[in-house]
């Protein structure tokens, strides 16, 4: 059984602390020494499932511009080495580089660590693990944290692993512009294009003068390249507002055809079109589908369950393919492709709103330069044909209203008390003129309304993590929202450990 200590640092299939001192009520607990036994655990954990000796063993070892990744990747190194293992320092690096260590021809590694805590605040960060399998699943990040906790006390292993450095983020962009001019055919594709990065001084700066450039494209424009974990210009996140208000203003201002903005450690990604329209959410899923189901006639497209009807309907009616909604969480959304794909369902993208976007093509690994790469690859097509990628998804049919609302959980014990806000609301949707509840559906409950009781949709589901419950409701009509809530917000208020105040 985990103690208190190490079992707060999973988070799902990854670890997570704070770093760093510098936000009040939040004292560091993934520390130097945690993250050195963490590395070690890594090790007996990689050497158990190889079936290798521990001095056979090669690991990569990568991390994006958090402030602590210095100082954490060291201490990563050291634990790997004590343990006899060679170690591949990647230096600076994005999520999705990491994993192709794995696989690329030439380095193929047994397994890869990267530091990061994706786009939260600077005081944090976190590890994530991959084999050539992929990421690690949550329940191995449980064992390998009772690996650290039980059997790391160092006193059996004093080996001493070389330590050498290989700049991998090169070889990953060259292996992306590869695979972009074998598709296009063409050695400069995006020649007479003008592209801008936004990288929110996050690891995502290499695309513009590793990818971009050597295809042709122009990236003057370009912004918050350079690496600074202090995060000055906006946080690395392309659902923020802010971010993306950011970069749809340097598309305009530079007359760019295409904008392009990363989250901290690149495996998320989100667009600006040349009118400097956001290409995220929704947009992007239906920008992607649309490509994938073109390539793969009448295939199935996973997305997480805050999706728009309006997507569902251009998936369905306008692209010919199955929208197939699950649970939020990439790993979820990519673990179900998976099933799908092995039960004979051709499902070649598993996407979530976030911006996640996993392909099966490149491993269903979530890789945010991949899946901007695939855009490009399509624009440069359309380039042919006189026309822009934003064409795509003209007929995306949109809502006018759109809001999300996060209830807190006022109980330590809060799992079976939400599943049960979940069922009652159930039972009252079903007494209600005009709402639908979704009959298939996997995650939380998710209702239909008729014009006349909200024309639109709600979705109440419990967080993945925390005592939160958030309730996504959008409308076609202005003032839809508004009648959605006004309805519910006298049921809910009958929940008093649910706190509706945001209602």
């Amino acid at each position: 059984m985990l103690s208190d200590a190490w079992k707060k640092l999973q988070n799902g299939s990854d670890i997570r602390g704070v770093a760093l001192e510098g936000i009040e009520g939040q004292h560091v607990n993934l520390t130097e020494e945690k993250v050195y036994v963490l590395a070690k655990a890594f090790a007996l954990w990689l050497n158990r499932k190889t079936g290798k000796n521990l001095e056979e063993l090669t690991v990569a070892v990568g991390t994006d511009s958090r402030l602590s990744g210095p100082a954490l990747r060291a201490a990563t190194i050291k634990g790997l080495a004590e343990m006899g293992v060679s170690v591949a320092d990647c230096g600076m690096a994005s999520t999705p580089a990491m994993f192709m260590t794995t696989v690329i021809e030439g380095y193929e590694y047994d397994g890869s660590v990267m530091l990061t805590a994706s786009h939260l605040p600077f005081n944090r960060n976190g590890m994530k693990f991959f084999t050539r399998d992929g990421g690690l699943e949550k329940a191995d990040i449980t064992a390998v944290l009772e690996i650290a906790e039980n059997e790391t006390d160092g006193t059996s292993y004093n080996g001493n692993g070389k330590v050498f450095e290989v700049d991998f983020i090169s070889v990953y962009a060259a292996d992306l512009v590869e695979k972009i001019r074998k598709a296009t055919g063409d050695v400069k594709p995006l020649e007479g294009l003008k592209i801008i990065v936004d990288a929110g001084n996050g690891a995502g700066g290499f695309y513009a003068e590793k990818v971009l450039e050597p295809l042709g494209a122009c990236t003057c424009g370009s912004q918050f390249l350079e690496p600074d974990g202090s995060f000055p210009n906006h946080i690395p996140n392309p659902e923020d507002g802010e971010a993306m208000a950011s970069i749809q203003k340097a598309v305009l201002d530079n007359k760019a055809d295409f904008g392009i903005i990363f989250d901290t450690d690149v495996d998320r990604a989100g667009a600006v079109d040349r009118n400097g329209k956001e290409v995220n959410r929704n947009r992007i899923i239906a920008m992607i589908s649309a490509i994938a189901i073109e390539e793969h006639p009448g295939s199935t497209i996973v997305t997480d369950s805050i999706t728009s009807s309006g997507l569902k309907k251009f998936i369905e009616e306008d692209l010919g393919g199955v929208h197939h909604r699950f649970k939020r969480g990439y790993k979820n959304v990519i673990n179900e492709a998976i099933r799908l794909n092995n039960e004979g369902i051709y499902t070649p993208v598993a996407i979530e709103t976030s911006g996640h976007g996993a392909l099966k093509e490149n491993y269903f690994l979530d890789d945010g330069a991949f899946l901007i790469a695939k855009l490009l690859i399509k624009m440069a097509a359309l380039r042919k044909e006189g026309k822009h990628i934003d064409q795509l998804i003209e007929n995306l049919e949109e809502p006018s209203e759109s809001k999300e609302y996060r209830m807190n959980l006022l109980m330590d014990d809060f799992k079976d008390y939400g599943m049960n806000v979940i069922k009652e609301l159930g039972d009252f949707a079903a007494t209600v003129p005009g709402w639908t509840i979704e009959p298939k559906n996997y995650e939380g409950i998710r209702v239909s309304c008729d014009k006349d009781s909200g024309d639109g949709w709600f979705l109440l589901r419990m967080s993945l993590h925390d005592p939160l419950m958030p309730m996504n409701i959008e409308s076609n009509s202005v003032g839809g929202v508004e009648k959605i809530v006004a309805k519910l917000k006298d049921f809910l208020g009958g929940f008093d450990k649910l706190d509706t105040s945001v209602l």
